[in-house]
C-alpha cells in the first residue's frame, strides 16, 4: 500500500515539473542562439532565401562581387604587364564648328573594354551584371580625359549616362554619354573655300604606357557616325581612326588615341553673302562710265556709295573671322573688287582734270574770249556743279534755237513735206551723236572695255587657283 503511494506522488511529481524544466532549457538555448550575433551569416541568409521564395536575394553587390576584398585603387596586374584597355567611339552629333573661336563640339558615346579578375563571380548561366553609375566610385576605371578640350561634361538627365557592365569572368563594359569642346587647329588661307582637318586626342591622365594601353577595340571600325550628321556650313567628308604616342619630359610615355574627321565648307552661302554683292558693286561702279563727264555729282555720289558698300562688306566679314596674320582667299577678292571700284573713283578723277586741260588749251587756240561768257559758265559751274563745255553749250543752244524756229512755223501753219521731216530727224540724230562723242572722254571709252575685261581675267584666275 505504502509503496503504491509513493509511485503515484513520484508520477504526480513528473507530470507537473518535467514540461517547466524543458521550457527553461529551450529558452535558455534560444537566447545564446540569437545573442551571441544579430547578424545572420551567408548560409543562413541563403536557407532563408531557399525556405521563402517570394523574396529577392538580401544581398549587396559588394558582398557578390567582392568589393570589400580587394584594394581598387591600384589597376588590375599591379606590377605586372599593362593593362589593356579598348576604346570604341558612337559619334552622335557634331553641335557647332566656332571659326572665331577655334573648336568644335562634339557627342558621342565613350566605350571602355578591360578585364579585372577581381570583379568575377561565379555564374551557372554565364550572364552579365549591368550596373549604374553608384558602382563607378568603387571599382577601378581608366582616367582617359580628352586631350587640348576647353571643356567636357557627362549627360545627367535623369540620371547620369553612366553604364557598367561586368562579366562573370571579369572583363568589364564602362559607357558614358559625353559632350567635349576641343580645339581644332584651322587654316584660313583658303576660306571659304577651305576644308578643315580636326581630331579629338584620348589619352591616359596618371598612367603611361607601362601600366596602361590604350588602343583601338575594332581597329578602324572602332569608330561609328550616326548617318544624319550634318552641318549648316559643312559637309563631313570622313571620320576615321588612329593612334600615336605623346611623350612628357616628366612622366615618359604615353598612349593616344584620335578621331579624325574632314569638314568642307559650303561654298553657296558665301557666294550669296559675299561673292555676288562684291560683283555688283564693281559692275555698279562701272555705270559712271557711261554718265556724261559733265554731270559730276551724279559721277562722285556714285563712285563714293560703291566705295562705302566695299568697306561695308569686308568689315563684317573680318568681324566673324579670327585674327590671322596672313591672308585669306575672301581678303584676295574683297580687296581686289576693292580696288575696281577705287580705280573707277579715280578714274573720273583723271577725266574731270585732262577735260579741264583741254579745255584750257581750245581757249588759248581761239583767242580772246567775252568775259560776259566767262562769268556765264563760271556762274553756272558754281551753281549746279557741272562743268559746262562751251562749244557744246554753243551747240545746244543752236540746236535749241533751231527746234523752236521749226516748232514755230509748225505753229503758225508752213507747208512742210514728208521728206523735209526725213531731213529734220537725220539732223537731229546727227546732232545729238555729235554730242555725245564730244562729251565723251577717251578715258571713258577704254575704261568701258578694259575694266570688265580685266575683272573677268582675274575671276578666272581666282575660281581657278582656289577652287
Amino acid at each position: 500500500m505504502v509503496l503504491a503511494f509513493q509511485l503515484v506522488s513520484f508520477t504526480y511529481i513528473w507530470i507537473v515539473l518535467m514540461p517547466n524544466a524543458c521550457a527553461a532549457s529551450d529558452s535558455k538555448n534560444t537566447h545564446q542562439r540569437c545573442f551571441p550575433s544579430l547578424k545572420p551569416t551567408r548560409k543562413q541568409e541563403i536557407r532563408m532565401w531557399k525556405d521563402d521564395n517570394t523574396k529577392a536575394r538580401p544581398l549587396k553587390y559588394e558582398t557578390f562581387l567582392q568589393i570589400e576584398d580587394h584594394d581598387f585603387a591600384m589597376r588590375p596586374g599591379f606590377g605586372g604587364s599593362p593593362v589593356p584597355v579598348g576604346i570604341d567611339v558612337q559619334v552622335e552629333s557634331i553641335d557647332s564648328i566656332s571659326e572665331a573661336n577655334m573648336d568644335f563640339t562634339m557627342t558621342f558615346y565613350l566605350r571602355h573594354y578591360w578585364k579585372d579578375e577581381r570583379l568575377s563571380f561565379p555564374s551557372k548561366t554565364n550572364k552579365s551584371m549591368t550596373f549604374d553609375h553608384r558602382l563607378i566610385k568603387k571599382i577601378w576605371v581608366p582616367d582617359v580625359f580628352f586631350v587640348h578640350s576647353k571643356k567636357a561634361f557627362i549627360h545627367d538627365t535623369t540620371m547620369e549616362n553612366i553604364m557598367l557592365r561586368v562579366h562573370p569572368d571579369g572583363n568589364v563594359l564602362f559607357s558614358l554619354r559625353v559632350t567635349v569642346s576641343a580645339m581644332c587647329f584651322m587654316d584660313f588661307s583658303r576660306f571659304p573655300l577651305d576644308t578643315q582637318n580636326c581630331s579629338l586626342e584620348l589619352e591616359s591622365y596618371a598612367y603611361n604606357e607601362e601600366d596602361l594601353m590604350l588602343y583601338w577595340k575594332h581597329g578602324n571600325k572602332s569608330l561609328n557616325t550616326e548617318e544624319y550628321i550634318s552641318l549648316s556650313q559643312f559637309f563631313v567628308e570622313e571620320f576615321s581612326a588612329s593612334s600615336g604616342f605623346a611623350f612628357y619630359s616628366s612622366t615618359g610615355w604615353y598612349n593616344r588615341l584620335f578621331i579624325n574627321f574632314v569638314l568642307r565648307r559650303h561654298i553657296f552661302f558665301f557666294v550669296l553673302q559675299i561673292y555676288f554683292p562684291a560683283m555688283l558693286m564693281v559692275m555698279l561702279s562701272w555705270v559712271s562710265f557711261w554718265i556724261d563727264r559733265r554731270a559730276v555729282p551724279a559721277r562722285v555720289s556714285l563712285g563714293i556709295t560703291t566705295v562705302l558698300t566695299m568697306s561695308t562688306i569686308i568689315i563684317a566679314v573680318s568681324t566673324s573671322m579670327p585674327h590671322v596674320s596672313y591672308i585669306k582667299a575672301v581678303d584676295v577678292y574683297l580687296w581686289v573688287s576693292s580696288l575696281f571700284v577705287f580705280l573707277s573713283v579715280i578714274e573720273y578723277a583723271a577725266v574731270n582734270y585732262l577735260t579741264t586741260v583741254e579745255e584750257r588749251k581750245k581757249f588759248k587756240k581761239r583767242g580772246k574770249i567775252s568775259e560776259m561768257y566767262n562769268s556765264d559758265a563760271v556762274q553756272a559751274m558754281a551753281f549746279d556743279g557741272c562743268y559746262h563745255d562751251s562749244k557744246t553749250d554753243l551747240d545746244q543752244s543752236s540746236f535749241s534755237l533751231h527746234s523752236e524756229d521749226s516748232m514755230r512755223r509748225k505753229s503758225i501753219g508752213s507747208p512742210s513735206t514728208d521728206s523735209a521731216r526725213v531731213k529734220r530727224r537725220k539732223s537731229l540724230g546727227e546732232q545729238v551723236g555729235r554730242i555725245i562723242l564730244e562729251n565723251n572722254h577717251v578715258i571713258d571709252t577704254y575704261s568701258r572695255i578694259l575694266f570688265p575685261i580685266v575683272y573677268i581675267i582675274f575671276n578666272l584666275f581666282y575660281w581657278g587657283i582656289y577652287v
